[in-house]
């Protein structure tokens, strides 16, 4: 994994290189240039894209919720088998 840090640093030393280039750039090809060093940047970063969050987000929520019902189910089945207090 990459640091946030080490990570600034590369992508600032490679657009400053892009933009001092002696010879003019076209604009899409700039984007185009500029895009692919964020996205090689960001590849060594553990990110996750936000649909891929999203989805697990919504596995988790139903995870917990059945595992609150379990907990539930398993909290009056002990209290059906304990004996009675005296």
């Amino acid at each position: 994994m990459l640091a946030p840090k080490a990570f600034l640093d590369a992508v600032s030393g490679h657009a400053s290189r892009l933009l001092n280039g002696e010879t003019q750039i076209p604009r899409n090809e700039f984007e185009a240039q500029f895009k692919a060093l964020l996205q090689s940047g960001f590849s060594k970063l553990d990110l996750v894209s936000r649909e891929e969050f999203d989805s697990q987000m919504i596995v988790l929520a139903r995870t917990r919720a059945r595992l609150e019902a379990l907990e539930a189910k398993m909290a009056e089945m002990e209290a059906r088998l304990a004996p009675p207090a005296e």
